[in-house]
């Protein structure tokens, strides 16, 4: 039996509507959320990222910022640009596009974000906060990864979750979201050291692959009627396209869709949640500023 697709554009969609609800409610207290995003360097991949956030703000009613600076910009003005973007009260959300060119500090540039508005979950503090289980804006990715599981209706209290990748934007803050105590799950982390890959996905109640590898998932390492979430996304040669070449994730769609219980495909599955998670995460901010705005005139009156 095929397994059921894991709609993403759709719960995208879906969540969209519900986001865009939230930004009407804030227009009456003079609230537009705002997210300022600063792009450095013209790669290809990285404008058409930001093109599809900006679309999606629009969307949704939320302004966006951008500010794109030469790729030879230096490292002190891309700081100095996220300090400004830090300091300006209409803005709720900073997001730096990665990757950076070489001899820009991707660390440095990222721990000058305050965590405030970090709506990439990507700073230091934030990550901290994520893994004690403190209130902070969560990681987009891997928080659409749980958005898609919950959709699903796939059970995680109890299951095993097997992620292939530790990467600190997927694989290491997807670990810690699924052991926490309200998804509950038991986790394996597999990477470029786990002998016998193989061997720990086939036990894989929910199979999540964010390696970067086109098609590292096969049909025989799939445990049947398993949950498999693929978060990759691969440029492949294909003469049959007029591009010459097409996206695919790091799990064969067409075997292992024959074998799980439930998949995600590539494109349309976890990429149109990390963007909506972002517009998620700017709303979240806009409506804490808000709040405390509300506080302060109640204090004062």
């Amino acid at each position: 039996m095929a397994a059921s697709i894991i709609d993403g554009k759709a719960l995208a969609e879906d969540m969209r509507c519900d986001i865009a609800a939230r930004v009407a409610a804030l227009a009456p207290r003079g609230v537009v959320p705002c997210l300022a995003v600063i792009l450095v360097g013209d790669d290809p991949a990285s404008v058409s990222y930001v093109t599809g956030k900006e679309k999606a703000c629009a969307e949704a009613g939320l302004r966006s910022v951008e500010r794109r600076l030469p790729a030879d910009a230096s490292e002190d003005e891309v700081v100095a640009l996220v300090r400004a973007f830090n300091d300006d009260p209409a803005v709720h959300g900073v997001l730096v596009q990665l990757p950076l060119p070489k001899h820009v500090s991707e660390k440095r540039v990222i721990e000058a974000i305050r965590p405030e508005k970090d709506v990439d979950g990507f700073t230091p503090v934030n990550i901290g906060r994520m893994i004690i289980g403190d209130t902070c804006f969560l990681p987009c990715t891997p928080h659409g990864v749980i958005k898609l599981i919950e959709r699903a209706g796939v059970p995680t209290k109890g299951a095993h979750a097997v992620i292939v990748g530790r990467s600190n934007i997927v694989g290491k803050p997807l670990m810690n979201l699924m052991v926490r105590k309200d998804i509950n799950a038991t986790v394996t982390v597999c990477h470029t050291g786990t002998r016998d890959l193989a061997e720990h996905t086939r036990r894989a109640d929910i199979l999540i692959a964010c390696a970067g590898m086109p098609n590292l998932i096969t049909a025989d390492m799939v445990k049947p009627g398993a949950c498999v979430i693929d978060v990759g996304v691969n440029r492949v040669d294909d003469p049959t396209r007029a591009k010459g070449w097409r996206l695919c994730g790091d799990v064969d769609y067409e075997g292992v869709s024959a074998v799980a219980g439930s998949i995600t495909p590539v494109p349309g599955g976890v990429g149109p949640m990390t963007i909506t998670m972002l517009l998620y995460n700017t709303v979240e901010s806009a409506e804490r500023v808000a709040g405390g705005a509300d506080r302060r005139v109640a204090e004062q009156g």
